[in-house]
């Protein structure tokens, strides 16, 4: 029954994302908290989907481990903390009633606190913190569960409905809080599978999977290993540090593009190999087996060839030697991936603002690259939550996350590595050149809305800063100017200009004359960025 409750819940999110994601407070193409909620749950639904007899504890394994990796997106970070922690009390028993439901509410928001650096109230941890109270409050006089779960969904929404009051950038834009509206959603899809209801249980597809770096594409002729073997393994007795190095090594003698991920019950393993049955006799050694999938990957479409061969490529970095330090970067459009590239980044994680890297996308980012000491920039403040999540899961690597909320601050972070200083040095000044750089970012309205202070209307052309909207017009240039304009202060003395996808060089080397003419003492430079939905990003520095 809770198995279906949460797959229900699931559904209701999944189906409301669109919505959800309409409730951004900035009204710009690519509001993504319902996506990177619904993404995040959908992890977890799919490791519940495999239990075929599940307990109370194996199921809520399930719910925690896979929220935690599949996580997205503060928003989804934030859920997978709501879940771990309900899960950590519903595994201590083989039935829940209202006083242990709302028990283990309350370790949910006690773990999504905690998660949080600066937690801000109106916002989806409010609504959590509202439902737990509500819980407590209700668990002891509710006459059935009926009662207990409609009380709680009810005072939810009422606490959603007062989200606009406490934040008031939310009251401007006449929205309530986004991931406390998704938040709400699974609540409500719970409840409708604990009442029974009919609902299709067929979950779509995730659209836009976040990929990797992209060397060119490989022949088949240039696979070593065909078959991309993964599995998961449920296991039947302890797997300490020793066993699980001596698996690896087992693995790597019949394959490569290793990954295993382990945690107290299971194992998640992805390898290539010529020899499947192997992999997956040894895997039998150690428990049962779910979740089992073998891809010939020479008889594979074009495009999950090329997907293999960004795996392979990133392996062949992994097989040289160990150096000290390591760069992972999360990029978006071809030309700030060559920017990086140029700069020393190992590896590269395509994401940002259109579709943001999970947990796990970080963690397998991680295992690719072979180094003692890993700088990591998310380079969106959506994504540092999600990196935190993977510096904490990872043991045998020093994992640093650079807070960089953009493409500019992982920029200037990367240009002021010096080698010859200690990682410590390095942290440190790489820290305080971030807080050296503004950026704007220039891109269209998809809804009309008023925010700081100024009116927005569908189609208008927005010049978005790091702490709210800058500029609005019609016009691409004259708006991307009147942004420039609103960061550049008496300090200020390099502009660089990112233009995107939709942007001609032509177009952009105008834009440059512009601001050589208006500020001739500045040093302006002018680089293909590549990136979709956004026309430019500038810095300013």
């Amino acid at each position: 029954m809770l198995g279906r409750m949460f797959l229900a819940g699931a559904k209701n999110l999944e189906a409301k994302k669109e919505w959800i994601n309409e409730l951004n407070v900035f009204p710009v193409p690519d509001g993504d908290t319902g996506t990177n909620m619904t993404l995040t749950i959908l992890s977890a639904a799919s490791e519940v989907n495999a239990l075929s007899e599940p307990s109370m504890k194996t199921l809520a394994k399930a719910i925690a481990s896979g929220s935690l990796r599949g996580a997205r997106g503060n928003s989804g970070v934030i859920l997978s903390q709501l879940l771990r922690g309900f899960a950590k009390v519903i595994e201590q028993y083989e039935e829940v009633d209202a006083p242990i439901f709302a028990k283990a509410f309350e370790k949910g928001v006690e773990t999504a606190y905690k998660a949080v650096m600066k937690p801000k109230e109106g916002t989806i941890l409010t609504v959590a913190k509202g439902a737990a109270a509500k819980a407590d409050e209700l668990a002891e006089e509710a006459e059935d569960l009926n009662t207990f779960f409609e009380g709680v969904i009810a005072y939810a929404q009422e606490v959603l409905s007062q989200t606009p009051e406490m934040l008031p950038v939310l009251k401007e834009a006449g929205v309530v809080d986004s991931g406390g509206q998704g938040l709400l959603e699974v609540l409500k899809g719970a409840y409708d599978g604990y009442l029974g209801k009919e609902i299709n249980m067929d979950f779509e597809a995730p659209k836009g999977a976040v990929t990797v770096s992209k060397p060119a594409p490989a022949e088949e002729s240039n696979i070593k290993f065909g078959y991309c073997t993964e599995f998961i393994i449920m296991l039947e007795k302890p797997f300490p540090i020793e066993e699980e190095h001596a698996f690896k090594e087992y693995l790597m003698s019949i394959g490569d593009s290793l990954v295993v991920v382990a945690d107290d019950e299971i194992v998640k393993v992805h390898v290539h190999t010529n020899e499947p049955g192997n992999a997956i006799q040894k895997a039998l050694t150690y428990g049962q087996l779910s979740n089992m999938k073998i891809d010939n990957m020479r008889l594979e479409h074009h495009e999950k060839v090329i997907k293999e061969a960004e795996k392979m490529a990133a392996m062949q970095k992994e097989q040289m030697p160990e150096k000290e330090v390591g760069f992972i970067s999360v990029s978006v459009g071809d030309g700030m991936s060559a920017i990086f590239k140029d700069l020393g980044a190992d590896y590269l994680i395509e994401g940002g603002q259109t579709m943001n890297p999970s947990t796990e996308d970080v963690l397998e980012a991680i295992a690719k690259v072979n180094a003692k000491n890993i700088f990591v920039f998310p380079n969106n403040k959506n994504i540092i939550l999600a990196a935190n999540q993977a510096r904490d899961l990872t043991e045998d690597k020093n994992i640093i996350v650079i807070p960089t909320k953009t493409i500019p601050q992982g920029i200037t972070a990367l240009i002021n590595y010096v080698p010859e200083k200690t990682i410590e040095e390095n942290t440190e000044e790489m820290l305080e050149s971030i807080t050296t750089v503004k950026t704007g970012q220039i891109t269209y309205a998809v809804r009309n809305t008023k925010i700081d202070e100024k009116e927005i209307h569908e189609g208008d052309i927005m010049g978005i800063g790091d702490h709210g909207i800058l500029a609005v017009g019609q016009d691409v240039e004259k708006t991307t100017l009147e942004t420039v304009e609103a960061m550049v202060d008496e300090d200020s003395e390099i502009i660089s200009i990112y233009f995107g996808a939709e942007v001609s060089e032509e177009e952009a080397e105008v834009l440059k004359e512009a601001l050589e003419e208006k500020y001739p003492d500045f040093d302006i430079d002018v680089n293909q960025g590549g990136q979709p939905i956004y026309y430019y990003v500038i810095s300013v520095e």
